[in-house]
């Protein structure tokens, strides 16, 4: 990971990304960095250590366990990022914020979170997802909880212009459906963390099966990520109040749109055909209940 072929945007998304996979000291140290105000390029690797409680040569491991050549290639990529309008947005909310900061602050970390989605998401898997969901016999989606309703969001639309995509949030519901996928077919799993081991099971089914796999995910070295033939990536910065999940909820949902919309594309006469016959169906009803 370098300057030279990352987009300054993605570098607190990628750092994130990363921190699950950090011993608490490893993340104590990246914790320093970011929590340090007056970062710049002229910080020296000694003080740094210093800060943290750790070696010179810690320091320089770490960062080349984050992608970068070293410490100075770190510390560039961190303070250019840090310098960015859209870095700037995220503020921790507090429990004596008025309710116009915390409309801010709620606000301002949603789009950040799409901001930064939209630096790491990889196109050429985007448009592969979209390839595999519009050819599909079966689009089987599984998550857990909020992830659940993600799936449910773009079951809807989906079907709103003729493609069909089952839910599963039953873990062994999710693995009957897996079981009985083939080469026609793509499961989708949902899971913010990449850790929901009912999600993660049926996807490892479903490709075992021989169907296609994609992740929806917050974290591409996750155990889901690494199961899936696929995988497009929220990122969100969390906080004590509201976690990540929040933010990254809405950037997978714009994730899911954009997909929603590249299927759509594909064949866009069926799609509008077929848009205008599910929302006449829904009109004549709402007719019919009010006559």
């Amino acid at each position: 990971m370098t300057l030279t072929s990352l987009d300054l945007k993605a570098v607190g998304p990628r750092i994130r990304m990363m921190m699950p996979h950090l011993t608490p000291l490893e993340a104590k140290v990246v914790e320093t960095v970011f929590g340090r105000r007056g970062f710049d390029e002229t910080i020296p690797l000694k003080q740094i250590a210093e800060e943290a409680g750790v070696s010179e040569a810690m320091v320089v491991k770490i960062a080349k366990k984050l992608g970068f050549s070293g410490y100075r290639d770190f510390r560039t990529a961190v303070y250019e990022y840090s310098r960015l309008p859209t870095a700037e947005m995220h503020q921790e909310l507090s429990a004596d914020d008025s309710s116009a900061e915390i409309v801010q602050k709620v606000f301002r970390t949603s789009i950040q979170a799409l901001e930064e989605t939209l630096a790491i998401l990889d196109m050429d898997d985007f448009d592969r997802a979209a390839d595999l969901l519009y050819r599909a016999r079966n689009r089987d989606f599984y998550g857990v909880g909020g992830s659940a309703q993600i799936a449910r969001d773009v079951s809807h639309k989906f079907l709103r212009i003729g493609i069909r995509a089952s839910v599963y949030d039953d873990s062994h519901m999710m693995l009957m459906s897996a079981s009985l996928l083939g080469a026609d077919d793509i499961a989708v799993g949902f899971s913010h963390s990449g850790n929901t081991s009912a999600v993660i099971d049926a996807i490892h089914l479903a490709r075992k099966s021989g169907a296609r796999t994609l992740a929806i995910t917050n974290y591409d070295n996750s155990p889901l990520a690494a199961v899936a033939d696929i995988v497009l990536c929220s990122t969100a910065q969390g906080s004590p109040l509201m976690g990540e999940n929040a933010a990254a909820r809405i950037a997978q949902l714009n994730i899911l749109d954009a997909l929603f919309v590249a299927v759509a594309q594909r064949d866009y006469q069926a799609a509008e055909r077929n848009l205008g016959r599910t929302m006449s169906a829904v009109t004549s009803k709402r007719r019919d209940k009010g006559s």
